[in-house]
């Protein structure tokens, strides 16, 4: 139930949802006569699907929690016994139904386990993924990432599959109890970069320490603070982005699902 509950808040919780929304209401209130709500709801509608999609309010969201976990260095050579992916780089309706390892824009956070799997060798690798879409079915990612990893080469005895998590507190706590790891064993988390403070703030609070090892940046740097999107679609697909990773702060840290709003490096 709170699962189906989170799917539709989080729907309207997407500025361009709830915009397109606002303006729906207003043309419903045009047609049944109310022409002034009508009109200053179309308006209100428009003019902030304009401000959103062609701003730099998305990046500067994202910037915010981007740089909050800085990468490992290239010469940190601390042993590593496992890396832990988490899901969210798989279409899995369309790979449900084509058969084909259907990625989307975060791919990053599977692609670079071909490198780290060469650069820690001993280590484990852990996905995790299952099916997080409300109204329809399809592969897990976890199913969809096995075919992946295989094609990199990983050995399959490396390689652990989680495959019931459906949000981020539960890749934690799924993970923790699968792989049950040990104390003082280092763990990296590849997340993407602003989805890295959530994620690590759900793992400290299951009692499963780990490292960022954070990809899939969606911005350069604060250069991108006064850089207007070319499109409003750009634009609002980022400013969705940000805005969900900041609902998803205040929720999870209002029911303990992690440890700070904002977590940082200890």
């Amino acid at each position: 139930m709170f699962f189906a509950l989170s799917k539709v808040l989080g729907f309207f919780a997407l500025p361009s949802n709830l915009m397109i929304s606002i303006g729906l209401v207003g043309a419903l209130a045009l047609f049944a006569g109310w022409v002034r709500l009508g009109g200053a709801l179309l308006v209100i509608s428009v003019l902030t699907l304009a401000v959103l999609g062609l701003s730099p309010l998305g990046n500067i969201l994202l910037l915010v929690l981007e740089d909050r976990f800085p990468k490992p260095a290239e010469n940190d050579n601390r042993p590593v016994a496992g890396i832990v992916v988490l899901g969210g780089s798989f279409d899995t309706i369309v790979a449900g139904a084509r058969g084909e390892v259907a990625l989307n824009e975060s791919a990053e956070r599977l692609t670079v386990i071909a490198e780290l799997a060469k650069r820690y060798p001993e280590a484990r690798i852990v996905f995790s993924g299952g099916q997080g879409t409300l109204f329809y079915s399809g592969a897990t990612e976890a199913q969809v990432a096995a075919r992946m990893f295989e094609s990199f080469g990983i050995a399959p005895e490396r390689i652990t599959l989680e495959d019931r998590s459906r949000n981020t507190r539960e890749n934690a706590v799924f993970s923790r109890d699968l792989v049950n790891p040990g104390a003082g064993e280092r763990w990296l988390l590849v997340t993407s970069a602003y989805h890295m403070p959530r994620s690590v703030g759900c793992f400290r609070a299951a009692g499963f320490p780990v490292d960022a090892f954070p990809v899939d940046y969606r911005t350069r740097g604060y250069e991108d603070m006064t850089r207007p999107f070319r499109s409003v679609g750009e634009g609002l697909r980022r400013v969705d982005i940000a805005v969900r990773e900041w609902v998803g702060l205040f929720v999870y840290r209002i029911t303990g699902y992690t440890d700070a709003l904002v977590p940082a490096p200890l």
